[in-house]
C-alpha cells in the first residue's frame, strides 16, 4: 500500500472507518475526519481535549487488522518515531489502545503539502529549493543518528508548512523504516509489487534487489538524491510508467543496470514540459539548463550512484556539498581541477577579480589560449571520469562476486556434475541402466569420506581467489581505491572461509593501501583495520588483535560517536579479543555496554545484537555462572535460528556453546544431542577444516570424555589435531588446546608415557606462544595434575596444581577441583584444602 500521510486538507470529505467514525472519541482525542488510509491503518485528524487542547494526527489500526504481525509493525513505526527529536521530523505525543483493543498513537499534525508541490506552487528558485532540501537532509541525518533508516523518502513523505513565515519541512511516515540491520516493519508499497519495500521511483538498487533487508543509511542518501533530482528538474530520473511497465523484474533490472541521465540532460528530454519546469523555478529554460550543468549534475549523480560505496556517506555529507555549491566553493562530487577551482574563486570574488582584470588586460590573448587548453583538459577529464566510473563498476561487480563465494554450494555442484557425467558417458556407450547405477554407486564409494566442501575450498583458493589476488597486485597498483576495495573483499572472503593466513595477507594489503590514500581515520581505513584484527583472532594472535581493535575503537568513538554502528562493532570485537586473552571480566563489561546500546538503537532481533547476547552468555558461563548463562544462551540460540537461520555459522557457534552449558548443569543427553547436531551441520556446510567445525568436534570429544567414553574421545581428538595442524598450524591456541585434551585422553586409556610426553611438549609451546599465565596454559597444568593424581603421584599432583593456582587458576574455569574424581585422594591433605580456598579467591578476583 502507499504511505499514510499525517496531514491533509481540512476540507477533505469525511469518510467513515471500519468501526470508527467522525465525532467519536478515542481517549482524550475527538475524531474530526480521516486524512489518510492504508492497508492496515487509518490516519485521522483529531482534536486533543486534555490536558491541553490541540490538533493531532491519530493513527489507528483498522478493525480486523489487529493481528500479531500488524500490531508488531504498527508498534515498530511508533517506536521509530518516538526515538526522534528533530524539528524536521513529525513527533509522537501519545499512544494507547481503543476500548475495542485497537492500538493507536497520536503524533504531530502537519498542515503542509509535499515538498515538490510547495516549491512549484511558490515558484521557488533552485537556490531556495536547495536551502530547503538541506533541512530535509538534516532531519534524515538525525534519524540515522538514532540508527533508523526511513526507506521510503519521497515528496509525499516530506511535507512543508510555514512557521513564522519560514518554510519548515517535516519528514513523516516511518511505516517501512527499520533500525540499522533490523526489520522494524514490513509494510509494502503496493499490492502488485508486494515483494518490494518502498516506492520504486525513489528506491535504491540494493533495496530493490534484496526486498529492503540488506540496506544501510546510504539507501536513504539515494532516495534523497532522487528527490533532489525531481526538485531541480521537475521530473524523475526514470519515467514512472516506463519503470513500472516491466513489473517487479523490470524495476529491479532498471535500477540495477540502467544509467539515469544527468539532470541537465534529462531536462532536455522533457519537450514542452521543460519550459514549464523553468517557469516554476522563476528562470528561463536556458538559465535553468546552465544552473544544472556542472556542480548540480555532479552532486545529484553522486547521490544516486548505483554502487553505494561511491555515494555520499551520509545525508550530512550530502547537505555539506550542497552548501559548498551555494557558497561557490569546490564541491566534493566534482573533479577538483585547477580550472574548476579557479572558476569558483572568480564567482566568490567577482569585484576583486574584475579590478584585477583591468590590470592584466594585455594578457587577453594568453587567456584565450588557456581557455582552449582548459576545454581540452576538461574533455580529457570527462573521458578519465567515464573510465574511472567503468572501473569502479567492474570492481563493485568483482567484489560482490567474491563476497558471495559459497564452497558448500560449489562442492555440491561439483559432486553432482561428476555423478551426472559418469552416468551420461555410460549411457552414450550403450550401457544398461543397471550398469549406469553400478558405475555411479562405484563413484560414490570411491568418494566416500571425501568432503565435497573441502575439495571446493581448495579449488576456490588455488584457481580463483589466489589468481584474483595476483591480478589485483599486478594490474591495479595505479588504482588504489579499487585495489583497496578488492583486497579488503578478498581478505574477508578468505576469513569467512576459514583460510586465515591468506586472509591476513590481503587484509594487511587493504589496510596499507587505504591508509596511504585515504588517511588513517577514513571509514574505509578503519574497516580494513577492523578486518585485519578479526583475522588476527582467527590466527590466534589475540594480543595483536586486542591492540588493533582498541585503536580502532578509540578513533571511532572520537570521529563517529559512541552510538555509531561501527563503534558498537569495534566494542564487541575488542571484548572478543579480551575474552580470548582470558580477561573475562573486562570482556563482560564491554559486551554488557554494547548489548544495552544495540538493543536500544537496533532492536532485539538485529544480527549484531543477538551475536552480542550469545557472547555475553559465553563469558557468563566461563566465569562460573552456568545457570545464568543457560538462560541467556537459550535466548540467543532461539533468536539466531529465527533471524539468521539454523545453518548460519553464528547460529552454529552459539548452539555449540549452549551444548557446553548443558553439560555443565547436569543435562548430558541434551549436551551430546546438540553437539552432534552442530558438528554434523558444520562439517556438511562449512567443511571439516573450518574453525567452527573443529570446535564442535573437540566439544563432542569432551562430551564423550565426560561420559568416560575415552576411546571415542581419543579418536575424535586425534583426527582433530591432524586437521588443526594442517589448517591452523602447530602453534595455534586451538591446536594446543586439543593436544592437551588428547594427552589427557591417552592418560585415561593407560598410555601414561605418551600422555606425559604430549603434555610436556604442549606446555612448553603454550608457555612460549601464549605465556605462562594464559588460561590454556593453566588448563594444561591442571590436566597434568589430574593425570598425576590418577596415577597415584600425589606429590606431583599438588605441585602442578600449586603452579596453576599461583598463576591465577580459579574454580570458575572448566573442572572444579573439589569435585574432580581424580583428586578425591587429596581431600584429606591440608595443602590441597588450602589450594581449594585459593582457587575460590582467584575466582572472586576475576569477577
Amino acid at each position: 500500500m502507499d504511505d499514510l500521510p499525517t496531514s491533509g486538507s481540512e476540507d477533505a470529505p469525511t469518510r467513515d472507518a471500519q468501526g470508527v467514525s467522525a465525532s467519536e472519541s478515542i481517549g482524550p482525542y475527538r475524531l474530526l475526519q480521516m486524512i489518510g488510509e492504508g492497508g492496515m491503518g487509518e490516519v485521522w485528524l483529531a482534536e486533543q481535549t486534555e490536558p491541553i487542547r490541540r490538533r493531532v494526527a491519530l493513527k489507528v489500526i483498522k478493525a480486523g487488522m489487529d493481528t500479531k504481525q500488524v500490531i508488531a509493525r504498527f508498534e515498530a513505526e511508533r517506536q521509530a518515531l518516538a526515538m526522534m527529536d528533530h524539528r524536521s521530523i513529525a513527533r509522537v505525543f501519545d499512544a494507547g489502545t481503543t476500548p475495542q483493543g485497537r492500538a493507536y498513537f497520536a503524533m504531530e499534525y502537519i498542515q503542509g503539502v509535499p515538498i515538490t508541490e510547495y516549491c512549484d506552487r511558490l515558484k521557488l528558485s533552485n537556490r531556495e529549493r536547495l536551502e530547503l532540501f538541506a533541512q530535509v537532509c538534516e532531519g534524515v541525518q538525525h534519524a540515522h543518528h538514532k540508527a533508523v533508516i526511513h526507506r521510503d523518502l519521497k515528496p509525499s513523505n516530506v511535507l512543508v508548512s510555514e512557521q513564522d513565515a519560514q518554510a519548515l519541512p517535516k519528514i513523516i511516515d516511518f511505516g517501512v523504516a527499520k533500525a540499522i540491520s533490523l526489520r522494524l516493519t514490513e509494510k509494502t508499497m503496493f499490492t502488485e509489487l508486494g515483494a518490494l519495500i518502498g516506492t520504486p521511483e525513489y528506491m535504491s538498487p540494493e533495496q530493490a534487489q534484496t526486498t529492503g533487508q540488506d540496506v544501510d543509511t546510504r539507501t536513504d542518501v539515494y532516495s534523497l538524491g532522487v528527490l533532489l533530482y525531481e526538485l531541480l528538474v521537475g521530473a524523475l530520473p526514470f519515467d514512472s510508467q516506463a519503470l513500472r511497465s516491466g513489473g517487479f523484474e523490470g524495476i529491479v533490472r532498471t535500477l540495477r543496470d540502467d544509467e539515469p541521465p544527468r539532470p541537465s540532460v534529462r531536462l532536455s528530454t522533457l519537450g514542452e514540459h521543460s519550459t514549464d519546469s523553468a517557469r516554476k523555478r522563476s528562470v528561463d529554460l536556458r538559465t535553468l539548463r546552465g544552473q544544472l550543468r556542472g556542480d548540480l549534475d555532479w552532486i545529484v549523480m553522486k547521490a544516486i550512484e548505483k554502487d553505494r560505496s561511491r555515494r555520499y556517506d551520509s545525508p550530512a555529507d550530502f547537505a555539506a556539498d550542497i552548501r559548498r555549491h551555494l557558497n561557490h566553493e569546490p564541491v566534493l562530487a566534482g573533479a577538483p581541477t585547477a580550472a574548476y577551482r579557479a572558476a569558483k574563486f572568480v564567482r566568490r570574488h567577482r569585484v576583486g577579480v574584475g579590478v584585477s582584470a583591468l590590470a592584466v588586460f594585455g594578457l587577453a590573448a594568453f587567456a584565450v589560449t588557456m581557455g582552449v587548453q582548459a576545454r581540452r583538459i576538461a574533455a580529457e577529464r570527462d573521458r578519465a571520469d567515464r573510465e574511472r566510473e567503468a572501473a569502479e563498476r567492474v570492481s563493485a561487480f568483482l567484489a560482490n562476486m567474491l563476497a558471495t563465494v559459497k564452497p558448500k554450494d560449489l562442492g555440491a555442484a561439483l559432486w553432482k556434475n561428476l555423478h551426472d557425467s559418469i552416468g551420461q558417458s555410460r549411457r552414450q556407450a550403450g550401457a544398461s541402466q543397471a550398469a549406469v547405477d553400478a558405475a555411479q554407486a562405484s563413484l560414490d564409494g570411491a568418494l566416500d569420506g571425501v568432503s565435497a566442501t573441502g575439495v571446493a575450498l581448495t579449488l576456490l583458493d588455488e584457481q580463483i581467489l589466489a589468481r584474483a589476488g595476483q591480478t589485483i597486485e599486478k594490474d591495479l597498483s595505479k588504482e588504489p581505491r579499487i585495489a583497496g576495495r578488492l583486497e579488503y573483499t578478498l581478505g574477508e572472503t578468505y576469513r569467512k572461509l576459514g583460510l586465515q593466513d591468506q586472509a591476513a595477507r590481503h587484509a594487511g594489503r587493504a589496510l596499507e593501501i587505504r591508509k596511504a590514500n585515504q588517511g588513517a581515520e577514513a571509514r574505509d581505513t578503519l574497516d580494513s583495520q577492523n578486518a585485519l584484527a578479526s583475522v588476527y583472532v582467527g590466527q590466534g594472535h589475540y594480543a595483536e588483535a586486542e591492540k588493533l581493535f582498541a585503536a580502532t575503537l578509540e578513533v571511532l568513538r572520537r570521529v563517529m560517536g559512541p552510538e555509531d554502528k561501527d563503534t558498537l562493532g569495534a566494542m564487541t570485537n575488542l571484548a572478543a579479543a579480551k575474552f580470548q586473552l582470558g580477561r573475562h571480566a573486562e570482556a563482560e563489561v564491554l559486551w554488557k555496554e554494547a548489548l544495552e546500546l544495540q538493543t536500544r538503537l537496533l532492536g532485539e532481533d538485529d544480527r549484531t545484537t543477538i551475536k552480542t547476547l550469545g557472547n555475553l552468555a559465553a563469558v557468563t558461563f566461563v566465569q562460573g555462572r552456568a545457570e545464568e548463562a543457560a538462560v541467556l544462551m537459550e535466548k540467543a540460540v532461539a533468536a539466531k535460528r529465527r533471524v539468521l537461520g539454523p545453518e548460519d555459522p553464528d547460529t552454529l557457534a552459539t548452539m555449540g556453546n549452549l551444548a557446553s552449558v548443558y553439560g555443565n548443569i547436569g543435562r548430558p543427553a541434551d549436551s551430546e544431542r546438540l553437539f552432534q547436531e552442530t558438528y554434523d551441520i558444520e562439517r556438511r556446510v562449512l567443511g571439516p577444516s573450518h574453525p567452527y567445525t573443529l570446535a564442535a568436534m573437540s566439544n563432542l570429544a569432551v562430551v564423550h570424555a565426560n561420559q568416560n567414553n575415552w576411546a571415542a574421545a581419543e579418536k575424535l581428538l586425534a583426527e582433530n589435531v591432524e586437521i588443526q595442524r594442517q589448517a591452523r598450524g602447530a602453534d595455534h591456541p586451538e591446536t594446543l588446546n586439543v593436544l592437551s585434551l588428547l594427552a589427557r585422553a591417552n592418560g585415561k586409556l593407560g598410555r601414561r608415557a605418551e600422555a606425559e610426553a604430549l603434555f610436556a611438549s604442549t606446555l612448553a609451546t603454550e608457555r612460549r606462544v601464549l605465556g605462562p599465565d594464559h588460561p590454556l596454559t593453566l588448563d594444561t597444568l591442571y590436566r597434568m595434575c589430574l593425570l598425576a593424581a590418577d596415577s597415584g603421584d600425589r606429590k606431583r599432583a599438588l605441585d602442578l596444581l600449586t603452579q596453576a593456582v599461583d598463576l591465577g587458576k580459579s574454580d570458575a574455569e572448566m573442572d572444579v577441583a573439589s569435585e574432580a574424581p581424580e583428586l578425591k585422594s587429596l581431600h584429606a591433605d591440608p595443602a590441597f584444602e588450602a589450594l581449594l580456598v585459593r582457587l575460590k579467591e582467584n575466582a572472586a578476583k576475576a569477577q
